[in-house]
């Protein structure tokens, strides 16, 4: 069996909603919600919601986790929180990242294999979705894409786990979102059922396909990612 983890801060209902999309299609081993009971609304109707699901819940406040130290050492204050977390969590061959807030330290990226979504391609932009596509804007790009990235101490720096590319039809901010917000979803999912199927692996912190050759820039899933956007249009 696929172990699979999701780490999550709770921001809106998009991030239950893609929760329940995994679980749909994998088994979950658990779902670690960065909030406690009562302290946000969004943390209140994810945790109700996993809880509703039957999937096994992991809550931990990481804003009431040591405040005074995180404000005065940013570094040791991630080594001990993850620490904490770690303690606290079942078994997983794969962590998957749903609009979770805080950077997984050394220590956390060792143990576990983590992938996080990014808003354009391997060699592309880097920053928040905002910021990809402003810098598409200024430099006229004629295509972008989406990808998923193992996650290191290094903020959107991990190796390339899988990618799909698309055109840019309008160099309107609008148009560009709506086009990769359409293929996050089939991208995540695309990418885990890559490596739950073993098609591709994650070994010493790099990406091989099945036969064991590295892939430096990912494992391309355009066409499968393009044909899951068809069939829900």
């Amino acid at each position: 069996m696929f172990r699979i983890g999701v780490f999550t801060s709770a921001w809106d209902q998009v991030a239950w909603e893609l929760v329940n999309e995994i679980s749909k299609n994998f088994q979950l081993s658990f779902a670690f919600v960065s909030r406690d009971q009562s302290e946000t609304r969004f943390g209140d109707l994810m945790i109700r919601n996993i809880q509703t699901a039957g999937i096994p819940l992991v809550a931990f406040s990481s804003l009431r986790f040591k405040p005074e130290l995180r404000t005065k050492d940013k570094e040791a204050w991630r080594l001990e929180h993850d620490r904490e977390v770690m303690k606290l969590l079942p078994p997983a061959d794969l962590i998957v990242l749903v609009g979770y807030m805080w950077w997984f330290g050394k220590e956390m990226c060792q143990k576990y294999n983590a992938i996080n979504l990014h808003p354009a391609l391997p060699d592309g932009p880097k920053g928040t979705y905002r910021d990809v596509i402003w810098q598409l804007i200024k430099n006229r790009a004629d295509e972008t894409g989406v990808m998923m990235h193992l996650v290191t101490p290094e903020w959107d720096r991990g190796p390339v786990i899988a990618f799909c590319r698309f055109s840019i039809r309008s160099l309107e901010f609008d148009i560009i979102r709506q086009e990769g917000v359409k293929r996050e979803f089939p991208m995540i999912i695309g990418a885990i059922k890559a490596l739950a199927e073993r098609r591709i692996r994650i070994e010493n912190g790099k990406v091989v396909d099945s036969s064991g050759q590295v892939l430096v820039g990912g494992y391309d899933l355009t066409e499968e990612i393009n044909a899951a956007v068809k069939e829900k249009i």
